[in-house]
């Protein structure tokens, strides 16, 4: 531990269950960080069991809490959260500063789901509804809470800090710890013009629990935070700018897909750890115990602007998933991308989820996919998501092979119902979802 309580965690790596015998077999490799919500508290994976045994500290770190949302945390979601946390004996666990759903009794309209990581409005609305939210978390988490700046392609009309400044007035009112992700500074830089060093100047440093290093590309004049490429040379340079500052508690890197072999895995921590260990550094670490500080206060968000900030979000979340009008002020460009992004990462997720759509349907999967989604909003999750792709297709009588047909049938009866829906309920769902969709166009 530093001074203010922070664990040394050293040189990590994102675990995923493709790559847990890679893990096992790096050297050097002193923490991982598993995604929190892929975790059972009672029936932990061989693989994590065994590098706890060795002595190697393991990170939840949640993706669903949306704690910029609107909406207070989900009370179940947070105690999902502590128990993970308390299974693998974590000394912190990590959230998002982001919003994942929007809609519901804030805004009178359906709830919608992003699948994805959106950014919150760096106004003082938002910052109100964030740090109440930070607060409800930490009161319900069992050890300390470090938030993670996001990476986007969209920004938000009319803010009025920068992204050092949000987080400086986050963590000033809060007392909440960082989780630096130096790939999502680039990211934001080539895609919204924000200079990274400056929001490295403005960030209170000395609160960084530990940072994060991913890979991405650039296509079409837009930075892809993919997890699925090497690590650039510019997010090391970001890196090294971050190091100069401070020496982080830990640095972990991130892959999530495309998964390459372990030497290649070794070649990319060796380099983070050459950057890190590279040059001069402030180290800002308190060598004993300093004076206890009181917990700062936060003035609570009343529900009118939690009912603003909701609004927002669900303009913004129903013009990337429903097909409603740009909110005015948006790069309209922008957000089509943002859109097809979501519809493709819903498609990669199904069909990583339910492999046998894509066996079934063959090359066709992607775009009878794309073609639902454009549709059907993201309710329910993932899983969710499979079974009413499938009863869409059905309902249409698709596919017009009458072999996969009749295996997509029984693949959609094994996991939902005794038989497909008949005519009168198929009816009634296209109803409620006509009706649904002219809410959203309303709002």
């Amino acid at each position: 531990m530093n001074g203010n309580g922070t664990p040394q965690l050293g040189m990590g790596i994102g675990w995923r269950p493709e790559i847990a015998d890679a893990i096992e077999g790096l050297s050097g490799v002193d923490w991982v960080e598993a995604v929190a919500e892929n975790i059972c508290p009672g029936h932990l994976p061989d693989a994590l069991v065994r590098l706890r045994e060795r002595g190697v500290t393991v990170v939840p770190h949640g993706v669903s809490l949306g704690l910029g949302g609107a909406d207070r945390p989900d009370v179940q979601r947070l105690a999902d959260l502590a128990a993970r946390a308390e299974a693998l004996g974590a000394p912190l666990v990590t959230e998002h500063i982001a919003f994942v759903r929007a809609g519901g009794a804030l805004t009178a309209s359906p709830v919608l789901e992003a699948g994805h990581l959106l950014p919150v409005p760096r106004t003082r609305d938002a910052l109100r509804v964030l740090c109440e939210n930070v607060r409800i978390a930490q009161d319900a988490l069992p050890v300390p809470l470090a938030v993670e700046n996001i990476a986007a392609l969209i920004s938000w009309p009319g803010e009025e800090m920068s992204e050092g400044q949000f987080l400086a007035e986050l963590v000033e009112r809060t007392g909440v710890r960082l989780l630096i992700d130096v790939a999502n500074l680039h990211t934001n830089h080539v895609n919204r013009g924000e200079d990274p060093v400056k929001a490295l100047d403005e960030l209170p440093v000395e609160a960084i629990a530990y940072v994060h290093v991913a890979g991405g590309l650039e296509r079409d004049g837009v930075w892809h935070d993919t997890h699925a490429h090497p690590v650039t040379r510019p997010v090391l340079d970001i890196l090294a700018e971050l190091r100069a500052r401070v020496s982080p508690p830990g640095v972990l890197l991130e892959r999530d897909d495309d998964f390459p072999p372990a030497a290649e895995l070794a070649g990319e921590l060796r380099a983070i750890r050459e950057t890190i260990s590279a040059g001069p550094v402030h180290d800002l670490r308190v060598p004993g115990p300093g004076p206890v500080r009181e917990t700062p206060s936060v003035e609570a968000a009343g529900d009118d602007v939690r009912e603003r900030v909701g609004l927002e979000q669900a303009a913004l979340l129903s013009s990337l998933v429903a097909g409603t009008p740009a909110p005015e002020g948006f790069d309209a460009r922008r957000l089509g991308v943002q859109s097809r992004a979501l519809a493709a990462k819903r498609a990669g997720v199904v069909a990583k989820l339910a492999p046998e759509l894509p066996e079934i349907l063959g090359g066709g999967y992607r775009a009878a996919f794309l073609a639902y989604a454009q549709i059907r909003p993201l309710r329910g999750g993932y899983r969710r998501d499979a079974l009413d792709f499938a009863e869409h297709l059905l309902i249409d009588g698709r596919p017009e092979d009458a072999a996969a047909r009749r295996r997509l049938t029984l693949w959609w009866e094994e996991r939902a119902a005794p038989r497909p829906p008949r005519r009168a309920t198929r009816l009634v769902r296209a109803a409620t979802r006509a009706a649904a969709r002219a809410v959203l166009v309303r709002k």
